[in-house]
């Protein structure tokens, strides 16, 4: 299965990065997904089932370790792995 994961993490600051966004990016740029889309506001990833949850696993975990209060997460089913 492949899927496709937005998400978010909070709170926000505008002049500076804050730990957990960085984290965040370190994370899914780190983890081997394909189509991945870092901002400010947000960020997608696509890729297989596995690797996509075992990402979003570490990102949940990590970006909370540093200090996210929130995180806001969507993840749509694209069809079968190519």
């Amino acid at each position: 299965m492949r899927l496709r994961v937005e998400f978010t993490t909070e709170p926000f600051d505008l002049d500076e990065a804050p730990a957990h966004a960085l984290v965040a990016r370190e994370v899914i740029e780190a983890a081997g997904l394909d189509a991945v889309d870092v901002g400010p506001f947000g960020n997608t990833a696509e890729g297989g089932a596995d690797a996509v949850l075992t990402a979003l696993d570490a990102v949940l975990r990590r970006t909370l370790e540093a200090g996210a209060t929130r995180i806001s997460l969507q993840v749509n089913v694209l069809g079968e792995e190519r």
